[in-house]
């Protein structure tokens, strides 16, 4: 009897095997089965997350969807794969990879939240946010009754009340911040407030956490949970009066665009996991260590994205999951049978939404806020993520929550997870931009005494050289009303998992990426436009775009049309190298382009930069600049041309326009029939118009000198094109129209430079000049020019393959 009454404890595992040939199971060893493990839920998590994506769904819910369906509700029903690939025997080093993986998680969701941020946050938003927490806790009060009474009986009543407070008051930070930059909401009113009150309650929920944890002891007097409450304060007091002090001295020994020192990301590793032991051994969680180093580290500065570069993908890429698995592994839908079961769950489901979303849209409504922006609001701050399931393991492995509760609490916040998305989608529409009837969408105008306004768009400081010699050599003469630019910092939004360095970037989406009344600010970025700005004379206004590569056009011609520009500047994706061969910077970067050209409001031009100007931007005075505009004919040719007029007004530069002609003795060709089909005679008599008044122009001003040139075929046009090639900048149209052009090589690797574009950027066309390839804006582009476009996007051709 003593013997069936003994159980038996699993032998511990070896870490490594000998391998299949001297007999030995992989799978009966702790290192080579982690390795499986963390591979196995790796492909079911980013295949259920590619199923997802088209649901708009973030990441973490296919992150607990996998480890649900890893466990014992789905997969683990078959015991032999269940004893396989998770034996009993290998859960402690399962737990103890996902537990050290989540410290250093905690650390980098620590770095998301500024406290200066929470002390700026208005009184709105903490109304909002008190609300969110206060309501839904009371209501998760009253349900743990109910739940005592059925499904949990026995538990402590006084922690039970408080996790399951918790867990249905909680909002998920990261989550949020996810779902807010996909959907663009992270600028607009709502998406503000949002973030502030789901900071303010990510604060309190994790204080009432530690409460949770320090009154849930096992067989404790109420002095101990004291005692771990005050040592539990007393360590955060100290953090708070030192680990800022440290950080700052680090963070200001690490200099922008320089490699932070690895002495300083090693130390600030380890006093996370020293402070996450100070914690373990408190008997608050080793977890809460890591969080409050993470809120203590210095916002400012290259330092954090350092450490969240070093840390992240590591973590979030092999560690994390492992903690999906573990607490899929608890969790058992099975065990939730019967009629009485199922309607606790739908009580549980309706009391986290009803308390969450009903209280969120009454104080939103009480401070004044627009119906729909208070109902997209409570349902914004129902999202659950990766903290509820932090909640709720610790509470399962303290013994607060049985496998039942567990289950249903699991469930509840995948579904108000899951709804969040599809009903913010449907209920909040910002309104579209309207298309703004403002009259100047192109450089080509009557009146050019207006003020010109340009979208000049920068991937990185590489573009920012060109970019900034572009914009002085635009700004014309001073008796107009001047040049104002908007210059646009495009930064990709990242997929990664936790999202550390997308909350901080998307936050300033549509902001500007400088403040002018900042004394000092090492960002090369800023230093460059700041000077700039301050030693011309033109107007620049700073914005960023933080979009994922696929729908970045959306903001650039969103903000186009909302600050009323004439032109947007975008640069090429490809940059000259030591030998003057043109490489790919970055493929996505060409889709941007050729989508902006298909759905601008304005005129566009796409700067290929060969050096313009030289490595840094070139003074007023020195500027000594060679521009050749070629003319064929047609509505491009015809913005690039009035482009180049405007910067022939800057006293350093030349304009030499050259205009080609067919040869007259040329008759009788297929070139001549081809084209009588497609000239139109309105766009002749435009062209001879716009000339006469440029030809007027060069009589006058000496800076501007105007060329015929005929030609018979392509080779002559290519030859005369060749004798320019020492210009500094060529100025073309994307479509050229009329006879000379057709004889000119259709195929186009780029379609967005258009046939002259890719003649100038071929290798075999031998110049160091910069290449501006402009289309003109008109209400709705020519077949030809939208379906060569579409081309690309489909066919990737030959444009990245020097």
């Amino acid at each position: 009897m003593a013997s069936n009454g003994t159980m038996k404890c699993p032998s511990p595992m070896k870490a490594t095997s000998n391998g299949v040939f001297q007999g030995d199971n992989p799978l009966d060893y702790a290192l080579p089965l982690a390795i499986v493990q963390i591979c196995l839920v790796l492909v079911l998590t980013r295949l259920l997350a590619y199923i997802l994506r088209p649901l708009r769904q973030p990441r973490v819910i296919a992150e607990i969807v996998g480890g649900v369906l890893l466990g014992p509700s789905a997969l683990g029903r078959n015991q032999k794969y269940l004893h396989a690939i998770f034996p009993p025997k290998s859960l402690t080093v399962l737990d103890t990879l996902a537990n050290f993986g989540l410290l250093f998680f905690l650390f980098l969701v620590g770095l998301e939240l500024d406290p200066k941020s929470l002390r700026r946050t208005g009184k709105k938003a903490l109304t909002i946010a008190l609300a969110g927490i206060s309501v839904p806790f009371a209501l998760g009060i009253g349900t743990s009754f109910v739940l005592r009474e059925t499904v949990s009986k026995g538990v402590n009543q006084g922690p039970f009340l408080i996790f399951m407070g918790v867990a249905l008051s909680i909002t998920a930070f990261p989550v949020l911040a996810r779902i807010l930059a996909e959907l663009k909401l992270l600028t607009t009113d709502v998406g503000r407030m949002a973030m502030s009150a789901a900071a303010v309650n990510d604060v309190a929920a994790w204080i009432l956490l530690a409460l949770a944890i320090a009154l849930s002891g096992v067989g404790r007097s109420p002095v101990i949970s004291l005692w771990v409450l005050l040592c539990g304060t007393g360590f955060v007091l100290l953090c708070i009066f030192i680990a800022p002090r440290i950080f700052k001295w680090m963070a200001r020994r690490c200099s922008e665009g320089e490699p932070v020192d690895e002495k300083y990301v090693c130390a600030t590793l380890a006093a996370v996991l020293a402070a996450s032991f100070v914690t373990d051994m408190i008997g608050i969680h080793a977890l809460f260590g890591a969080f409050v180093l993470g809120v203590l580290v210095p916002k400012e500065g290259p330092f954090a994205g350092a450490l969240v570069e070093k840390v992240e993908d590591l973590v979030s890429g092999l560690f994390l999951p492992l903690y999906f698995v573990s607490s899929g592994l608890k969790t058992n839908v099975a065990t939730i049978q019967g009629a009485q079961s199922w309607g606790l769950l739908v009580l549980v489901i309706v009391t986290a939404c009803f308390g969450k979303i009903v209280g969120t849209i009454v104080v939103s409504l009480l401070c004044k806020l627009p119906i729909q922006e208070a109902v997209t609001l409570g349902f914004l701050m129902n999202t659950k993520g990766l903290v509820e399931l932090i909640v709720l393991n610790i509470g399962k492995d303290r013994g607060v929550l049985n496998d039942q509760t567990f289950a249903i609490m699991v469930l509840m916040a995948l579904f108000t997870t899951f709804i969040t998305t599809p009903i913010v989608i449907s209920v909040y529409k910002p309104a579209k931009l309207a298309v703004t009837a403002y009259k100047h969408r192109t450089i080509q105008r009557k009146n050019t005494s207006k003020q010109l306004r340009i979208l000049a768009c920068f991937h990185s400081t590489r573009n920012i050289p060109a970019m900034l010699n572009l914009i002085e050599v635009s700004r014309g003469i001073e008796k107009r009303e001047g040049l104002r630019v908007y210059a646009m910092h495009l930064m990709e939004l990242s997929e990664r998992s936790s999202a550390i360095l997308m909350v901080h970037k998307a936050k300033k989406n549509g902001l500007p990426f400088w403040n002018t009344e900042q004394v000092q600010d090492s960002n090369q970025i800023v230093v460059a436009f700041d000077t700039f700005s301050n030693l011309s004379k033109v107007s620049i206004r700073p914005t960023t775009a933080i979009s994922p590569m696929n729908s970045m056009h959306e903001d650039i011609v969103a903000s186009a049309e909302r600050k009323r520009v004439a032109m947007i500047i975008l640069p090429f994706h490809k940059h000259p190298r030591l030998d003057g061969h043109l490489e790919t910077t970055r493929g996505e970067l060409r889709h941007v382009n050729r989508r902006v050209l298909q759905h601008a409001p304005c005129s566009v031009g796409i700067l290929v930069d060969r050096g313009l100007g030289g490595a840094s931007h070139v003074s007023s005075s020195n500027v000594d600049f060679s521009v050749t505009a070629l003319f064929f004919g047609g509505h491009d040719d015809r913005e690039a041309l009035a482009y180049g007029v405007r910067i022939a007004e800057h006293p350093g530069i030349s304009l030499i326009v050259v205009r080609f002609i067919v040869d007259s003795e040329v008759t009788g060709t297929s070139v001549k029939v081809e084209m009588n089909d497609k000239t139109n005679p309105e766009v002749r008599s435009d062209d001879e118009e716009f000339l006469a008044d440029v030809k007027q122009k060069s009589s006058i001003d000496g800076s501007i000198k105007f060329e015929e040139r005929i030609v018979k075929d392509a080779r002559g046009t290519i030859e005369a094109i060749r004798e320019f090639n020492r210009c500094n900048l060529f100025l073309v149209g994307r479509m050229p129209e009329g006879q000379v052009v057709v004889a000119l090589d259709k195929k186009s690797d780029c379609p967005e430079l258009g046939s002259l574009g890719n003649l100038l950027t071929s290798p075999e066309f031998s110049t160091t000049a910069s290449v501006l390839v402009v289309q003109q804006y008109r209400s709705q582009l020519p077949e030809e020019s939208l379906s060569s476009l579409k081309e690309g996007e489909s066919s990737d051709g030959d444009c990245d393959s020097e």
